[in-house]
């Protein structure tokens, strides 16, 4: 056997050994956490004017974190508008109540993440994650990096709400109701995290703008809008305060490039049918 061959040998054990401790069930929480999470973030707390250029930032956020992992960031945000967003390969006619939103001129967007479909405006905060994505991820895979990720930010909550819970595949639940749904995507060297919480939503517009969904977690049981979704008992300024302690997360500007970045996303992508429709 040559060296080349010998020394393969020796990364690939290399590789397994590691692969088989972040899959030990007693290995520590903060090791793992240590492993998977930067050790902290830049934070943005910015909300843009256009709908478009609010999801057009993530894509913005993701791309800068893929082009260099030291700007891994946590981005709050809150729409002043109502708003309809598509997971991106869900289908409008079977997901949106379409004449309603045509109606009470509710835009309907699709975003380049998976997962279901939102209906998004006042008393929603949404937070997105751009992290950077290592081989420990990828050993781990998406399901159990999601559940990582999805306890880690329901054990900040917990410092004010202790009895929320992670169910579905990434929902947070108080009460046995929803109040966060969540959706990813990943690309060769990051991915982004985005999700919801809702504390003073107009729930009642749920059920008249959204569908029943075409795929719902078990737990659902099958219940409507009405009985399924709740509000947390958490203002705006407290979730903020929680979302940056539990990603060590710094506050900072928007950097003007950034921006620059997402408006040419807005405007080359959300001219298209496919993503506005």
């Amino acid at each position: 056997m040559n060296f080349h061959a010998r020394r393969g040998m020796g990364f690939e054990q290399v590789r397994r050994s590691r692969v088989a401790t972040i899959h030990d069930k007693n290995m520590p929480e903060t090791l793992l956490d240590e492993l998977i999470w930067p050790k902290s973030l830049i934070a943005y707390d910015v909300t843009l004017s256009a709908d478009i250029e609010n999801l057009a930032l993530d894509e913005a956020m993701l791309a800068d974190v893929e082009a260099d992992p030291l700007r891994a960031c946590l981005r709050i945000w809150e729409p002043t508008e109502y708003l309809v967003v598509l997971g991106r390969s869900n289908r409008a006619e079977s997901e949106v109540n379409v004449e309603f939103c045509k109606t009470e001129r509710i835009p309907i967007l699709r975003r380049s993440s998976g997962g279901g479909t939102v209906l998004l405006g006042p008393g929603c905060l949404c937070y997105s994650l751009a992290l950077p994505l290592t081989e420990t991820h990828r050993a781990l895979g998406i399901a159990r990096v999601t559940t990582e990720l999805m306890e880690r930010t329901a054990a900040g909550l917990r410092s004010v709400l202790p009895d929320i819970s992670v169910l579905g595949t990434s929902d947070l639940v108080w009460r046995g109701r929803k109040f966060s749904g969540n959706a990813q995507r990943w690309l060769r060297k990051s991915f982004i995290h985005h999700g919801t919480l809702l504390y003073d939503f107009d729930l009642a517009k749920l059920s008249r703008s959204l569908a029943h969904p075409s795929r719902q977690p078990d737990y659902r049981q099958a219940r409507l809008h009405d009985d399924f979704v709740t509000n947390l008992a958490i203002d705006s300024v407290t979730l903020r305060s929680i979302l940056l302690r539990t990603w060590n997360a710094t506050p900072s500007e928007c950097p003007v490039k950034l921006l620059e970045e997402t408006r040419k996303i807005a405007e080359s992508r959300y001219s298209s049918p496919d993503w506005k429709l």
